[in-house]
């Protein structure tokens, strides 16, 4: 199976000085049963150095980005059956959309922020957040 591929865009209104107001599209999101190599074909294909992985539910488990793709298709341990999900960790940061750029960044491990996916209150990926530059 190839897995499914899904977009959604952000209907808010997003409120000044907040993580939404900065919010770059969710881009591709796909399912957490797709296999690494077809990721990398879709990452491809969109042009883009992310995706937002969600479950069978439509709801957000995390993000991928293409560096670390590519770093586990290359491991001694890869095997062409290796699913997103088997590489996601659910407990992965997320950022709801209400916060602040600057609370975003603080509560990151050593204060950088890479790309983090903005997940709404029930799970759903609204955008996500670019790094901090």
């Amino acid at each position: 199976m190839l897995g499914k591929l899904h977009t959604r865009s952000v209907s808010a209104r997003p409120v000044r000085d907040t993580v939404a107001a900065s919010v770059d599209a969710a881009g591709p999101q796909v399912w957490y049963d797709m296999t690494v190599e077809v990721a990398l074909s879709v990452m491809a294909a969109a042009r883009t150095e992310h995706l937002v992985v969600c479950d069978e539910d439509g709801l957000c488990v995390g993000l991928v980005t293409r560096d670390r793709l590519t770093a586990v298709r290359d491991s001694t341990g890869y095997t062409d059956l290796l699913r997103l999900g088997d590489i996601t960790d659910s407990s992965e940061p997320s950022v709801p959309p209400w916060a602040t750029r600057e609370a975003a960044e603080n509560g990151m491990p050593f204060g950088r922020l890479g790309p983090v996916p903005v997940v709404d209150e029930h799970g759903n990926a609204l955008g996500v957040l670019a790094g901090s530059r």
